[in-house]
């Protein structure tokens, strides 16, 4: 990769960019849901052309030998499972909840798994301890949440 693609920079612009994708990904797959009558039925089509685009990346980069693949602990292949039940979950519930509200309930979810999985150095990812400023942070999200769901003051 090249030197440039590796910066801090760039790798948190490509994560940004990302974030962004997420809630258009969302409306747009609980819209065709809806019209579809059927989140799982949008859930398959989204996972079809994610497996296109993924097939086609795949093609122009070197292949993992099959010894490679079978290597790997089954563990490491239930990041599908999570993928297939958020895609499913926000595809069903954000339509009846509202986008907002199902992005920022998610967020929560990733910001607490986030930290206990830092704390704890789970899935070999190095330990970062949870510290009063993260706990804070995540106190703040919350309240954000509250702030987002309950109905406008009118004054």
């Amino acid at each position: 990769m090249a030197n440039w693609l590796s910066s801090t920079l760039v790798l948190s612009t490509i994560l940004f960019i990302a974030g962004i994708g997420i809630p258009i990904m969302a409306s747009l797959n609980s819209g065709l849901g809806a019209r579809l009558e059927s989140p799982v039925a949008a859930a398959f089509v989204l996972f079809l052309l994610a497996l296109a685009v993924t097939a086609a990346l795949l093609l122009m980069n070197p292949l993992p030998s099959s010894n490679q693949v079978m290597e790997v602990p089954t563990r490491y292949y239930l990041g599908g499972l999570f993928v297939a039940f958020y895609i499913l979950s926000i595809t069903w519930i954000a339509p009846k909840i509202g986008l907002g509200n199902a992005i920022f309930l998610v967020l929560c979810g990733q910001i607490v798994a986030a930290a206990i999985i830092d704390h704890h150095g789970l899935f070999y990812v190095p330990k970062t301890p949870i510290t009063t400023a993260r706990i804070v942070g995540i106190g703040l999200m919350g309240l954000g949440l509250y702030m987002a769901k309950k109905p406008p003051i009118v004054m």
